[in-house]
């Protein structure tokens, strides 16, 4: 083999290890886009529903009156929704140890529920296999033991 020989072989792989690095690296680099995409959305959605459960449980027994204190934990878990982008997708449950809720010592636990769904993925997958991740979480809340009874 010549000299020739061997710089015409060298000369046609030139550029292909740029080829290699590139496709290699897309091949690798959108799998771990899209898994740090989900696994942030997932994050969002448990800061959503253990914020949302803390601060309804907050809210109810904080509220003057019996008849203000769901609407107040509603309103409360809404904003806590929202401002991690579930907005109408969470829901609220709410449990008191006594009747009614507001005597003092009673124990309120405000249980929050949100379906996060895995991004980019089309519609008709989501009719054949469940890609969505349910979150939930519960906060146990004491209303005060000087309050007043309702």
């Amino acid at each position: 083999m010549t000299w020739r020989d061997r710089w015409g072989r060298a000369r046609s792989e030139e550029g292909s290890a740029v080829v290699e690095f590139v496709f290699l690296g897309v091949l690798l680099l959108v799998p771990l886009i899209y898994l740090v995409m989900a696994l942030a959305r997932v994050q969002a959605g448990s800061y959503a529903v253990t914020t949302a459960a803390r601060e309804a449980g907050r809210a109810f027994v904080t509220a003057e009156s019996g008849e203000d204190a769901a609407g107040r934990a509603h309103a409360a878990a809404n904003v806590a929704f929202g401002d991690q982008g579930f907005d109408g997708q969470g829901s609220l449950d709410i449990a008191c140890s006594t009747s009614p809720c507001l005597t003092p010592e009673a124990r309120v636990e405000t249980t929050a529920h949100v379906t996060v769904p895995l991004p980019l993925i089309p519609a008709f997958a989501r009719d054949v296999v469940p890609l969505e991740v349910p979150l939930t979480a519960s906060h146990l809340s004491t209303v005060d033991r000087f309050r007043g009874a309702p």
